[in-house]
C-alpha cells in the first residue's frame, strides 16, 4: 500500500504564503510524477502543479509566478511554496504520485486526504 501524507495547510492572509508537504510512504518500488490539485468550494478538482521525478515542471495558469513546485526524491516529498495567495485560491488542496509498488509492477495513481488552505482577512 501507499500513503500520501499531507502537511503545512491552514489560514492565511491574502498576500501571505504557505508551503505544503506531502509525503509518500509504503510500497514505493518508483516513485514518478508527483503534483497538487485543489478542489475551491463548491468546484471541481482542478491541477495546480506537477513535476517529474527528474525536476521538470507544470504550473496552472492561475498560479504561475506565485507558486513553485519542488521535491526531495530521496525522501518522496514533493512540497509547493505559495506566495502571494489570494482569496481565490481557497480549497482543499490534493497531492498525487503515480507509483510502481512492484518490479515490473505499472504505474498507478495515488492520492492524499486533503489539507484545506484558506486564504482570509
Amino acid at each position: 500500500q501507499v500513503q500520501l501524507m499531507e502537511s503545512g495547510g491552514g489560514l492565511v492572509q491574502p498576500g501571505g504564503s504557505l508551503r505544503l508537504s506531502c509525503a509518500a510512504s509504503g510500497s514505493l518500488f518508483t516513485v514518478g510524477i508527483m503534483g497538487w490539485y485543489r478542489q475551491p468550494p463548491g468546484q471541481q478538482r482542478e491541477p495546480v502543479a506537477v513535476i517529474s521525478s527528474g525536476g521538470t515542471t507544470n504550473y496552472a495558469d492561475a498560479v504561475k509566478g506565485r507558486f513553485t513546485i519542488s521535491r526531495d526524491n530521496a525522501k518522496n516529498t514533493t512540497y509547493l511554496q505559495m506566495n502571494s495567495l489570494k482569496p481565490e485560491d481557497t480549497a482543499v488542496y490534493y497531492c498525487s504520485a503515480a507509483v510502481i509498488t512492484q518490479a515490473m509492477g505499472s504505474w498507478d495513481p495515488y492520492w492524499g486526504q486533503g489539507i484545506q488552505v484558506t486564504v482570509s482577512s
